[in-house]
């Protein structure tokens, strides 16, 4: 008798600020696949007192009576890659060991695929925990003005943000499936219809999963 996996085979997602990664997610998602999302899950993290704790003391005023300023955090941290080493060594742990329950979860569920939606995929050297990688990307006009129109943020802001990561052209040539989003939502459908046969991957047959709520990015 064949032994279950220990956890379910693993598509990364990721792209660039703006490419339309949680579109895609949403698309996986009406799939029957289950998807992780990081950027949530490290939402969730943040709400527990102890890693408040650990936050409001290496960052001095971001925790205000138990609550976090993510503005604030963003604002001292993202300015200073060492800054952002040190959240990152408080979270990244927290992060990674609820991805692992929710996997088992899954796996338990009997899912053959789960979805990881990791926005610095490649930059935290997860790639080669992946099964396969679908990279979302447009032009980096197109991103801008996404982003722009959906946030708040100036044009400088997100193209400060967007240098921190690895270049579009980088993603592209690690990815498994590089899918266009400089169309319209139908087209993008097919690419994604697309990379999933190519994979083999269908919808379970019977799903209770875990819902994440999607991030704009």
């Amino acid at each position: 008798m064949t032994s279950r996996p220990s956890h379910p085979r693993r598509l990364g997602l990721t792209g660039s600020i703006g490419a339309g990664k949680s579109t895609v997610a949403g698309l996986l998602r009406a799939h029957g696949l289950t998807v992780l999302d990081a950027d949530a899950v490290a939402r969730e993290v943040t709400h527990d007192p102890a890693v408040l704790r650990e936050i409001g003391a290496a960052f001095p005023g971001v925790v205000r009576e138990g609550v976090l300023d993510r503005a604030a955090l963003a604002e001292v941290a993202f300015a200073d890659p060492a800054r952002l080493a040190v959240l990152n060594a408080i979270t990244h742990p927290r992060v990674r060991q609820r991805m692992l329950a929710l996997e088992q979860a899954a796996a338990t569920r009997g899912e053959g695929w789960i979805v990881q939606d990791v926005p610095l995929l490649f930059e935290g050297g997860l790639e080669a925990q992946m099964d396969a990688v679908l990279v979302v990307d447009a032009p980096l006009a197109l991103r801008l003005a996404r982003v722009t129109a959906r946030s708040g943020l100036s044009a400088e802001e997100v193209l400060a943000r967007d240098a921190r990561q690895m270049p579009a052209d980088e993603k592209r040539k690690r990815a498994t499936f590089v899918l266009d989003n400089s169309g319209d939502l139908a087209g993008l459908e097919r690419q994604v219809d697309a990379a999933l046969r190519v994979l083999g991957i269908q919808a379970p047959v019977a799903s209770s999963q875990e819902e994440e709520s999607p991030s704009n990015r």
